[in-house]
């Protein structure tokens, strides 16, 4: 029995032993000591921190058997760069960290990331977006924060949806904030926006600072913002542009998800942000993330009870984020050891940057790292290229005390949409109705138009071309009577009626570009580039659409037509050659009526050869008499008489025919032969290089260079500044020193030819262009209005007006239209309708005469005599269409076949045959039938007999 008690405690001791053992075994972990460098003075630094200590607590929770443990070791930045640096350069010497987690800004994180490299330690940013940090390409830097580089396509979507053409970008002046603005520019001009000015703001700029930039801002025209800063200075520029005014209707103010991630714990603020609309990043609100925001509240508030309005942000759950896929990456590598190995420096006085240690684990957990996926509190957890794979926006608006949601952004849709599935497809035109119902600045609901007159009331200043010539389009002179420059013209006029159809007032001054003597100050391109320059808001008057100008300024719609022509003197071409009676009429012509004459007369021989002695008679005789009858027609001359009602048919439509184009034709000779001809002495710019010709262009105009690349040299060519310069040169020619034709746009040449219009005419246009417009700066936005207000111009009755007013005709023009008369030859084209109606009748009548005929002897053909081949019985139809038919008032002609040796006709039976073996003698007779008044049998009367032997 004392034995078994022994035993029995022996084995309880020792189980006893073997738990304890076990026990303790468990219980060892691996410390790896990872650096986490935040602001520690500021709230939202303490907010990381929170959920970085929570992530941990929370994975270790769940997976009490891992070996490894985390063990943070806390720097403060103190806000500042150097401080971050030093920091870092801390826990990599002298704590020998594994990792460090931050710091927060992306200026902090530049050095840090350095640092990283060099030391093999990862570097991990859940709040650097700076794009500029991946030019770095660090393979120990991780950043687990969305890239500003994929919200720059959702800031320009939203800009592309309403419609903005010009924005302006407000942003701390760092790296932070200036590293965003390459690529904002890039995703602006895709969707045809432009930045026409930036305003960048010191982080430690005063209200004073601040101010001053908005007032700039407030001269401008531009009145869409995007702002781009950290939240603490852009509460401090929202509250001042509050004062300024520039939070009421008509401004636009977007912020970048640096602010809108950070709009919950502006509530102090927010007050001044009404109506902004703002990108922030998407973190879909389920049930474990709500879980976490309450036991994040009660925890942050029970360590920070100063703090209590600071809310839990993306970049706080990022930072949770982090430190869970942190934890996961040395749980996989626990077996491995975590030592630092001294570096080999070459230089005698080595400072602390040459003499920290380089990690051995440094590659191992940049790779486990880069593996990584998990589902995060923030969402997916999935990192491409070291850098988290996600890139879906909402688009909020602040309306009252928080925000609401009106839109999303992600690459799949490519645009802004209302709802995140939403399905269409981004090829689809976007509208204003893409978000939802947004309330603007000033508690607004129309959608602002993204630009304004500035507040201090500065007129647009216009800049107008000084010119000599062609002043009915601009002309600059000096009113004595009020001593005050005026500007009048047809395109001031237009530009005035523009004006009248926009919605909207638009206070403008005209300023000449000329010389203090009053003379132009230089070319149409000279006057356009001041507007690039930003001497003048716009340029109005005659300016033509060029690609070399479109590079750096916008142009409008074009208010005229386009083109430019070419203008060459007229001259009586009568011709007064001995052929002339051949030109009223074109070569297809003559040979249709030709063809026609011999036609016709083939015709009416047939129809008239049987039964008209006068188309009978020798070969000879019978084909001059026909040729002779159908050209007879022509004059009507014709003697011989028809006796066919058929031919009589023929004739009534061919003479028709002839009188309309013997008519035609007397009429077109005469006015060959007595009305003046007024045609172009050239009509093809190529003949007037090849003649090495004098041509001229304005001064000061873009033709000179066209017409230099058209291959005319420079000595051939000669500028003019007015209308009676231009008739002088083209007056004298080419040869005397003048001209041979003048280059020119459309309504400038327009204008020359209604003064001269008895001496010159217009050819082209020669070369293309796109007509005359207004110019504007490159993407301002009173383009598409003025655009808009051009076409309803156009389309009415107000601009025929303004051209009646300024383009009137001279008054020796009055009567033109009746001393320039150009006379063509008459063409096929005018008649060929006729010559179808003649050609049809002959022919229908052909087909009535060959169907009589044919039906007539039809015995002849279907004989049933097997010798008469077929040849021989079309012959036989010849020779009966070539004798004359006799009277037949009272008689009837039958055809009888018979042997030559014999005839047997009968009243019945017409066709008697005898076949020999040596040949068929075919006898036909034509009896004549001529009935008794008793009707008793007829009498047969051979009349003529002809014997053909087969």
């Amino acid at each position: 029995m004392e034995n078994q008690r022994r035993s029995v405690l022996v084995i309880l001791f020792s189980w006893i032993l073997m738990v304890d053992a076990l026990g303790a075994e468990s219980s060892t972990t691996i410390p790896v000591d990872v650096g986490v460098i935040i602001d520690l003075d500021d709230p939202i630094g303490k907010m990381y921190l929170t959920c970085i200590e929570m992530a941990l607590s929370d994975f270790y929770a769940s997976h009490a058997h891992y070996k490894t443990r985390l063990v943070l070791n806390t720097r403060n930045s103190n806000r500042d760069v150097v401080g971050a640096a030093a920091a870092a350069l801390d826990l990599t010497k002298n704590v020998e960290v594994k990792a460090i987690m931050g710091p927060i800004s992306s200026m902090q994180a530049s050095f840090v990331v350095s640092l990283g490299e060099q030391a093999h330690v990862p570097i991990i940013s859940f709040s650097a977006t700076s794009p500029s940090l991946t030019s770095l390409q660090s393979s120990y830097f991780f950043r687990f924060a969305q890239n500003d580089l994929n919200q720059v396509k959702a800031i320009s979507g939203i800009v592309q949806n309403f419609g903005w053409r010009r924005v302006v970008p407000i942003y701390v002046d760092n790296m932070y904030g200036e590293g965003i603005i390459p690529f904002l520019i890039d995703a602006l001009q895709e969707v045809d926006a432009h930045i026409p000015h930036r305003s960048p703001i010191h982080e430690s700029a005063t209200n004073a600072d601040i101010e001053k930039e908005l007032y700039k801002l407030m001269t401008m025209q531009t009145r869409v913002f995007i702002v781009h800063m950290n939240p603490n200075l852009s509460s401090r520029l929202f509250s001042k542009a509050k004062e300024l005014g520039m939070m009421s209707e008509g401004f636009v103010w977007i912020t970048t998800n640096g602010i809108g991630n950070n709009l919950k714990s502006m509530d102090s603020t927010l007050d001044s942000m009404q109506g902004l609309l703002s990108v922030e990043s998407y973190i879909s609100n389920t049930r474990k993330l709500r879980l976490f925001k309450s036991r994040w509240k009660k925890k942050f508030h029970q360590d920070n009870p100063e703090n209590i309005d600071v809310q839990l942000d993306a970049f706080g759950l990022r930072a949770y984020d982090a430190a869970f896929a942190l934890a996961i990456a040395f749980e996989n590598d626990a077996d491995v050891r975590f030592q630092f190995q001294k570096r080999i420096t070459s230089s005698f006085n080595s400072t602390d940057l040459d003499t920290f240690e380089v990690s051995q684990y440094g590659s191992k957990l940049s790779g486990a790292l880069s593996t990584i996926h998990f589902k995060g509190m923030a969402g997916n957890f999935n990192l491409v290229d070291r850098q988290l794979n996600i890139s879906t926006f909402r688009i909020v608006n602040v309306n009252g005390d928080g925000t609401r949601t009106v839109g999303y952004w992600t690459p799949e849709n490519g645009r802004v949409v209302k709802q995140l599935n939403s399905s269409r497809s981004s090829n689809i035109s976007t509208s204003k109705c893409d978000l939802r119902p947004i309330l603007w600045p000033g508690e607004s609901s129309s959608v602002p138009k993204g630009w304004d007159i500035p507040a201090n009331g500065i007129k647009l200043r216009i800049g107008v071309p000084v010119k000599d010539g062609f002043l009915e389009f601009v002309n600059v002179f000096r009113n004595p009577s009020t001593d005050t420059v005026e500007v009048t013209g047809f395109s001031i006029e237009v530009f005035k009626a523009v004006l009248e159809i926009l919605p909207y007032a638009l206070p403008y001054e005209f300023i000449p570009f000329a010389n203090a003597n009053g003379s132009s100050a230089g070319t149409y391109n000279d006057l356009v580039y001041q507007v690039h320059e930003g001497k003048f808001d716009a340029v109005v008057g005659d300016a033509t659409i060029r690609a070399n100008r479109s590079l750096y300024v916008g142009f409008t719609m074009p208010y005229t037509e386009s083109g430019v022509v070419m203008v060459v003197p007229i001259q009586d071409k009568r011709t007064k050659s001995a052929w002339v009676f051949l030109k009223p009429l074109t070569w297809d012509l003559w040979m249709t009526t030709l063809c026609f004459f011999i036609f016709i007369g083939f015709v009416i021989w047939v129809l008239e050869h049987r039964i008209n002695d006068d188309f009978r008679g020798t070969p000879s005789h019978q084909v001059g008499t026909s040729f002779w009858f159908s050209f007879s027609t022509m004059v009507f001359s014709q003697g011989e008489k028809v006796v066919s009602n058929l031919a009589r048919f023929v004739m009534i439509v061919w003479i028709f025919v002839m009188l309309i184009v013997t008519q035609s034709y007397t009429a077109s000779l005469a006015s060959l032969l007595t009305i003046q001809q007024l045609q172009p002495t050239v009509t093809d710019i190529n003949d007037l290089l090849r003649n090495r010709e004098n041509v001229g262009y304005m001064d000061s105009s873009y033709i000179y260079d066209i017409l230099r690349q058209k291959g005319f040299h420079d000595s051939n060519l000669k500028g003019y500044k007015d209308k009676e310069g231009i008739d002088e040169a083209l007056s004298k020619g080419s040869a005397k020193g003048g001209i041979a034709a003048i280059f020119h746009e459309t309504p400038y040449m327009k204008l020359f030819v209604a003064k001269y219009c008895s001496k010159y005419t217009m050819i082209g246009p020669i070369f293309r262009t796109d007509g005359f417009a207004f110019v504007f700066p490159i993407g301002s936005p009173l383009i598409p209005d003025v655009s808009q207000a051009i076409l309803n111009l156009t389309e009415g009755e107000k601009i025929m007006n303004i051209e009646e007013k300024w383009f009137k005709k001279e008054n020796n023009c009055k009567n033109s239209g009746t001393d320039k008369l150009y006379s063509s030859s008459l063409g096929l084209e005018s008649f060929w309708i006729l010559f179808l109606i003649a050609g049809v009748a002959s022919i229908l009548a052909l087909l009535i005469f060959a169907a009589s005929f044919l039906h007539k002897y039809k015995k002849v053909l279907t004989t049933s005599d097997s010798s008469a081949s077929k040849w021989k019985r079309i012959r036989t139809m010849l020779k009966i269409f070539n004798d004359k038919e006799r009277n037949r008032s009272n008689t009837e002609e039958k055809v009888v076949v018979a042997p030559d040796d014999e005839v047997n006709a009968s009243p019945s039976n017409n066709f008697s045959y005898t076949n020999q073996q040596t040949s068929v003698t075919s006898v036909f007779y034509v009896e004549r039938e001529t009935p008794s008044r008793n009707q008793a049998s007829p009498e047969i009367i051979p009349t003529f007999k002809r014997a053909f032997t087969i």
